[in-house]
C-alpha cells in the first residue's frame, strides 16, 4: 500500500513506535514565541534541564505582546529573551526585528518540503504549505521538543480535498478555507492531516496556501499540507540556492514527499470552486460561514488587517486596491499590521501604508497581539470586528466581542461601507 504525504514524513523521521499508532518522530524545527515558551523554559529550569537540543533547529520570536503592555508581559518577554541569549539561539527575533511567528519563520526560509515542525501554536499547521508536518503542541511536548529533538504523534490518517474549477474574481484562498471549514465542519479533520490538491491549489501563491494550512486546525485538522511544486522552489529559492544545482533539481529532490499513487485515504473530496462566493463567519464557531451577500449589512465597530493568516504583502496589495482614494465610513475603525517588518518595509516602500493611513487606519507594528484579544485592537463588549483573522470563538478578541472572518478584500470593502459588504473586486 501507497504512503501518503504525512506518512512518508513520519517514516523518514520514525524514532520509535512505543504503542500501536503511535510515532516518536525526531524534529527538524522548534518554534517558539513568548506565550507559551516561558512555561516550558521555567519548568525545564525548575528540574534542572535547562538544556537545548540544538540551538541552531530552535527559532524564536516575541510576537504576541509587542512592545510588552505590563509588568506580565514584559516578564514573558524577558524569560525568552534570557533563554535565548544563554543557550545562544541565534534565531530570536526581538522587538523591533520581530514580526508574527507563522510569517516570520516562512519568511526567513526556516521550513522545507518534508520537514517536521511543532510549536506551542495551534496555528503551526501553517507550514504546511511548505509539505511539513507542522503541528501546535502542548507545553510538556514543547519541553521534550527543546530538550530532545522528539515528539510523540499519533500516526496520521490523511482527508485529501481536490480543489477543481477556477476562483472567480474576488475569491481568495481565505473564502475558500472558510467554505472548506464549513463543509467539514469543526470536528470533521480532528486527529487527520488534511492534504490541499487539484489546480487551484496549484495556481496559489505560497502566501495564500500559508492562509490555507493556517486554518486547517480549524476544521480539528493536526496539520494542512500543501505539495510542493516549482512555486515552492521559487520562494525559497534564495535560501536553498547553495544546496541544489539547479530549481529542477531541488523540485525532483522536493518531490519524494508526493504521496503514492496508491496511497489511502480516509476522505478524498473534490470541491468545485467554480461557483465560490466571499465567505464570512457569523456567531462563535469557525464552521458558521455564510456568504458575504447574505450577511450584506450587517454593522461592525472595527476592522482589522494582519495576523498569520492574511498580513503579508500579497493581502496588504488587495486591501490597499479597494481602499486607494477612499475613506472608512465614519461608523468604523479600522487597523492595519503588516505581518513582518519584511511586510511592513515593503508596503512602505509601494505607498500602500499611506493609502491605509490616508483613508483612516491606525497602522501598527508587526503583532498577533489583536488576533487573541491581547493587544492593538481588543474589543469592548458588545462590539463586533470585521477581521482577517483566523479564529472567532466568543471573546477571542476581548470579552463579549463579536469576530466576523473575512478576506482581506471583504474586510477593505466592509470598512469602506461601515457594514458587511462584498468588495468591487467581486462581480457576483
Amino acid at each position: 500500500m501507497g504512503k501518503t504525504t504525512a506518512q512518508k514524513i513520519f517514516a523518514a523521521h520514525l524514532i520509535d513506535t512505543p504503542a500501536e499508532g503511535v510515532s516518536v518522530l525526531s524534529l527538524d524545527r522548534v518554534f517558539c514565541h513568548e506565550i507559551t515558551t516561558p512555561i516550558a523554559i521555567n519548568d525545564l529550569v525548575a528540574k534542572g534541564k535547562d538544556r537545548v537540543f540544538d540551538a541552531s533547529k530552535i527559532k524564536a520570536v516575541i510576537d504576541h505582546v509587542t512592545p510588552a503592555k505590563d509588568s506580565k508581559t514584559a516578564e514573558q518577554g524577558k524569560t525568552l529573551r534570557d533563554w535565548a541569549k544563554r543557550h545562544g539561539i541565534k534565531d530570536f527575533f526581538d522587538i523591533g526585528a520581530n514580526g508574527v511567528c507563522h510569517a516570520i519563520f516562512p519568511e526567513k526560509g526556516f521550513v522545507r518540503p518534508g520537514f517536521t515542525v511543532i510549536m506551542g501554536d495551534s496555528h503551526t499547521c501553517t507550514h504546511g504549505a511548505f509539505c511539513a508536518f507542522a503541528a501546535g503542541v502542548g507545553s510538556t511536548d514543547l519541553e521534550v521538543g527543546i530538550l530532545k529533538g522528539v515528539c510523540t504523534m499519533r500516526s496520521p490518517d490523511t482527508i485529501r480535498i481536490t480543489v477543481t474549477g477556477k476562483l472567480r474574481d474576488g475569491v481568495y484562498s481565505k473564502d475558500l478555507i472558510l467554505a472548506i471549514i464549513k463543509m467539514l465542519t469543526v470536528n470533521g479533520a480532528t486527529d487527520k492531516v488534511i492534504e490541499f490538491a487539484g489546480p487551484v491549489i496549484e495556481g496559489m501563491s505560497m502566501e495564500a496556501r500559508m492562509t490555507l494550512c493556517n486554518m486547517a486546525i480549524e476544521a480539528g485538522a493536526t496539520c494542512g499540507i500543501c505539495y510542493p511544486d516549482m512555486t515552492t522552489v521559487e520562494y525559497l529559492w534564495s535560501f536553498i540556492k547553495d544546496e541544489f544545482k539547479s530549481k529542477e533539481d531541488a523540485l525532483r529532490e522536493y518531490s519524494k514527499w508526493l504521496p503514492d499513487a496508491d496511497a489511502e485515504y480516509v476522505k478524498d473530496i473534490t470541491f468545485d470552486a467554480s461557483a465560490l462566493e466571499p465567505m464570512v463567519t457569523f456567531n462563535y464557531k469557525p464552521d458558521q460561514v455564510k456568504t458575504v451577500r447574505e450577511m450584506e449589512g450587517t454593522p461592525v465597530n472595527q476592522i482589522y488587517i494582519g495576523s498569520r493568516t492574511n498580513g503579508r504583502i500579497e493581502d496588504l496589495r488587495i486591501a490597499a486596491g479597494i481602499l486607494k482614494g477612499r475613506k472608512i465610513s465614519p461608523n468604523v475603525r479600522a487597523i492595519v499590521s503588516p505581518a513582518t517588518p519584511k511586510i511592513y518595509a515593503q508596503a512602505l516602500d509601494e505607498g500602500l501604508i499611506k493609502i491605509f493611513m490616508e483613508a483612516g487606519f491606525c497602522v501598527t507594528n508587526p503583532t498577533c497581539g489583536a488576533c487573541l484579544g491581547m493587544s492593538n485592537g481588543v474589543l469592548a463588549k458588545g462590539e463586533s470586528c470585521a477581521s482577517t483573522t483566523n479564529r472567532n470563538f466568543n471573546g477571542r478578541m476581548g470579552k463579549g466581542g463579536m469576530v466576523h472572518l473575512m478576506s482581506p478584500a471583504t474586510a477593505a470593502a466592509t470598512a469602506i461601507a461601515g457594514v458587511i459588504t462584498n468588495s468591487p473586486l467581486f462581480k457576483g
